[in-house]
């Protein structure tokens, strides 16, 4: 009979599909994994780690075939995590030494709750925009509401979403400029000098993400944004568990909170966000904060030649500015990754032009910095193509080698995609003036 001694926990690299996704809450009874049908059962599990809702860390564990007993999860998550884990539960000089200091404060910021705008740019993906907004309503704070921007429609099917739910709560607007950033800016034009926070269509938060991001802005005062972890909602197919392989979306940035500012530019760069300083689909900003770096590059993001990195240009703008970013994992969204080879394809391709596209827009619109960039170049070659870095470092043998293909094949055109979406940019906010004013006219003639 097979013996089961305890959970082993396993790299990155390991990992399988399908990959049962779990959140195991530690100071709760842990479940444990039923024994797995043979031969297509499932072999690991990715656990997201909480104590007290608080997120610690995640590991993935091998499951065997007779399944692993809630001790021997336990056992394993104790074995990754069990330092940080008491880390956290240590109450001891604590003014209420029952409550962990983070849920102490996460109620002060409760009790002050700034007043918060979730946005969500949706572009035809209905279901998507359903199961996030549903998420949304379910928050545990205070005072929110919820503004939907439909990017380019050409289809009623997210306003007919957003009307079903029926509620004061959710607000929608139309962008007609196709592109993510447009889509952003609308939302700063409508909601005005406040926090605005930012989920994608394809993600759920945690009911606790706002407070989490509030907490954030409530222990840095300073802070002009704040970002959170985005973790896997599913790994039930082998795009997915590649896509995770990659390093996700917050790239093995982990779940240690860190702030960056002018201060720690000598430990990492502002114009080199590897591992990121945040990800689009769970960020929030002072809409002041954005107003001061002329908001969102409309020439990138999703929807443009481009194809991406807005917030990552986002983000550079406001560290070279002097303001200060905040990663606060405990901050949670849960993403559906995409589930085809032929959509992880594309995706990596476009990581690939955003990328370049990304330092093409640097050197056009902040020609000061072409000297630090050159200064980047060898840790640039080193995060390419070394074998051990943040970008190949989690990759295992097996990782397709045309994944990788795809996403250097992006890198080469990045530079000629911004200058093209540079052009689009310019017509398409010709053609919206002109539109603007032919109906102005109409409306008075």
């Amino acid at each position: 009979m097979e013996s089961l001694t305890g959970a082993r926990v396993l790299p990155v690299g390991e990992m399988t599909a399908p990959c049962l996704r779990l959140d195991v809450e530690i100071s709760s009874e842990v479940p444990g994994i039923p024994p797995q049908p043979a031969p297509f059962g499932v072999r690991c599990a990715w656990v997201l780690v909480t104590a007290h809702t608080e997120a610690v860390g995640s590991l993935i564990l091998e499951v065997p075939r007779l399944g692993l007993t809630g001790e021997q999860v336990a056992a394993g998550i104790a074995s990754e995590l069990g330092k940080e884990i008491a880390r956290r539960s240590n109450t001891s000089g604590q003014r209420e030494p029952l409550l962990p200091q983070f849920l102490a404060s996460r109620r002060e910021v409760l009790l002050r709750a700034p007043r918060m705008t979730v946005v969500v740019c949706t572009h035809e993906r209905p279901e998507g925009l359903d199961t996030c907004l549903r998420s949304l309503l379910a928050l545990d704070y205070p005072d929110f509401s919820v503004l939907v921007v439909d990017n380019a429609p050409l289809t009623g099917r997210s306003k007919s979403v957003v009307d079903h739910f029926a509620s004061s709560a959710i607000e929608y607007v139309t962008e007609p400029r196709e592109g993510l950033s447009w889509a952003r800016n609308k939302a700063l034009e409508v909601v005005g000098d406040r926090i605005v926070a930012w989920i994608d269509d394809d993600e759920t938060a945690d009911p606790h993400w706002l407070a989490e991001l509030a907490r954030g802005f409530y222990e840095h005062p300073e802070a002009d944004a704040v970002s959170g972890a985005m973790v896997p909602a599913e790994l039930e197919t082998w795009a997915q568990v590649w896509f995770e392989q990659y390093g996700g979306h917050n790239k093995h940035r982990g779940f240690t909170p860190a702030v960056f500012s002018p201060d720690t530019a000598r430990a990492q760069s502002p114009l080199y966000p590897l591992p990121p300083f945040g990800a689009g689909g769970n960020m929030a900003f002072r809409t002041s904060a954005l107003a001061r770096i002329g908001r969102f590059d409309v020439s990138l993001g999703a929807g443009s030649r481009c194809m991406g990195a807005e917030d990552t240009r986002a983000f550079t703008d406001l560290l070279c500015a002097g303001g200060t970013v905040v990663y606060q994992p405990t901050a949670v969204t849960r993403h559906f990754h995409r589930r085809s080879v032929e959509e992880l394809r594309r995706q990596m391709f476009g990581y690939g032009v955003g990328l370049t596209a990304f330092y093409t827009s640097l050197v056009l619109t902040r020609p000061q910095c072409l000297p630090d960039l050159i200064r980047l170049l060898p840790m640039v070659y080193r995060d390419m193509f070394g074998s051990e870095s943040l970008r190949n470092g989690g990759l295992s043998p097996t990782f397709p080698s045309e994944l990788r293909r795809a996403n250097r094949r992006g890198l080469l055109i990045g530079p000629v995609s911004y200058l093209r979406a540079r052009s689009d940019a310019a017509q398409l906010a010709r053609k919206f003036q002109s539109d603007t004013a032919t109906g102005h006219r109409s409306a008075h003639a």
